[in-house]
């Protein structure tokens, strides 16, 4: 069950919405002031922020827009101001919602549903697809496949073409390939690299007449967007 960081400086309120949200069935995490519900937000791995506007320390909207910056994670945003200066402020900075005091906490419940599906949908894609062009890597079962035919890859043929693509457009070298898919240190010998691309080249490249992994010469490889 998703996990909900509650600011608010009302005891109360924030007591209220954490005993219906363990209701619920959410975790509850909760923090009194701006600065330390800004802490949480960004430090713990929270699912939802529900933010008052009114706090103490830093205001709801500073909170807010700092962690944009650094976060997609749904803010729902409650004041007991209706004040649609408020609210446009609120929403041109990132907040997904707002919600006004008092609030039925069905209404609440409901948009919290809702913010946490719509985050869910727009992250599912990014968390288990990387492609470029035809060529799509599955990070959950960890396959590969050009078009809607699946590239039979071994496991560590895999793991350099994902490291490769998520460096894309950036020259990778022989030493950082080594270290960073081999899991060992230069020890003089590169040559294993050299082995492997050329595996994934019998199989991608030469098979779908694409070129996909470029030879940077006297440095080592590159993936670039368009191949």
């Amino acid at each position: 069950m998703a996990k909900i960081l509650i600011v608010e400086d009302e005891s109360k309120i924030a007591r209220f919405v954490e005993l219906e949200l363990k209701y619920e069935g959410y975790e509850v995490e909760i923090a009194a002031d701006g600065r330390t519900g800004l802490e949480k937000a960004l430090q713990k791995n929270v699912d939802l922020v529900l933010l008052d506007i009114m706090l103490p320390g830093i205001s709801g909207i500073e909170v807010c827009r700092r962690i944009r910056m650094e976060s997609a994670v749904p803010v729902i945003m409650l004041t007991a101001k209706d004040d649609v200066t408020d609210k446009v402020a609120g929403l041109d900075i990132g907040a997904d919602d707002y919600m006004t005091k008092p609030f039925a906490i069905e209404e609440l419940l409901a948009r919290i549903r809702v913010s946490l599906n719509r985050h869910s949908k727009l992250i599912q894609p990014k968390a288990d697809l990387l492609q470029i062009g035809n060529l799509k890597l599955n990070l959950s079962s960890h396959s590969a496949y050009y078009g809607e035919e699946e590239v039979t890859l071994t496991k560590k043929e895999y793991e350099l073409l994902e490291y490769l693509i998520r460096n894309k457009n950036i020259a990778i070298t022989r030493e950082q390939l080594l270290n960073n898919v081999w899991d060992y240190e230069y020890l003089g010998d590169t040559n294993v690299v050299d082995v492997y691309v050329r595996y994934l080249r019998q199989k991608i490249d030469d098979k779908y007449g694409i070129h996909l992994i470029n030879t940077v010469r006297g440095v080592g490889y590159i993936i670039k967007d368009e191949i």
